[in-house]
């Protein structure tokens, strides 16, 4: 297993994944999926900040990606990250690999803060950031909607530091 920067002939694996986990979970609160050219798109924006995990060929494991956290000058230290594992990835340590590298470029990179914004329906997220130094800075109740719920928001955060 490695980790290394996806490329755009990955984005049908990555789009692909990042649709099961909005089709099948409450994990995010999003309901439109990510059309391949799309994330083709966005795995050139973020060429520095996008990474797969590579078993023998196959990056159907899991990605890490991250971006501006909201729009202005004055968070342009403070990115917001987005991790998915695929089911056989799960439990085997490549989440912690893949946030660890993730880290580890963002600050090299200059940026200060790492946001997770989790929803409340994934408390294994919650724990998981929990065990990676990250911690809650916010509940917002109610504040998504999916499959005829109301989700809350889980803000979690990260203070990076420099190499």
């Amino acid at each position: 297993m490695m980790i290394r920067p996806a490329t755009v002939s990955d984005a049908e694996r990555i789009a692909a994944l990042w649709n099961d986990m909005i089709r099948d979970s409450l994990a995010t609160f999003t309901t439109e999926e990510k059309t391949v050219s799309a994330t083709r798109q966005l795995i050139q924006e973020r060429s520095d900040a996008f990474w797969v995990i590579d078993e023998e060929g196959d990056c159907d494991l899991g990605f890490v990606t991250y971006g501006p956290f909201r729009a202005g000058p004055g968070y342009a230290a403070t990115v917001e990250h987005t991790i998915i594992l695929g089911p056989s990835a799960q439990g085997r340590g490549y989440g912690r690999q893949l946030m660890t590298h993730a880290v580890a470029a963002a600050a090299a990179q200059g940026h200060h803060v790492m946001v997770a914004g989790i929803s409340s329906a994934n408390p294994a997220a919650v724990a998981f950031h929990r065990a990676l130094g990250f911690r809650q800075t916010g509940h917002m109740p109610e504040v998504g909607r999916k499959a005829g719920q109301w989700l809350d928001l889980i803000l979690m955060q990260k203070t990076l530091q420099a190499p």
